[in-house]
């Protein structure tokens, strides 16, 4: 299982690689850049399924 994934900000395009949780899907994000507040995009379970390189562990 992968945990590490690059997540993008689909406003300004500010990527950043996090460590994803095990236990819980993340339904919001904050980009650290433009302060933009992701939320999953209709029918994905969480941010990193809606903006990220590699889907959360749950999605693996």
């Amino acid at each position: 299982m992968i945990l590490e994934s690059t997540i993008s900000c689909p406003e300004c395009g500010h990527s950043k690689t996090e460590t994803m949780s095990t236990d819980s899907c993340q339904w919001f994000y904050e980009c650290e850049n433009c302060h933009t507040l992701l939320q999953p995009k209709k029918g994905d379970c969480c941010v990193f399924c809606s903006y990220a390189d590699v889907p959360c562990p749950s999605n693996q």
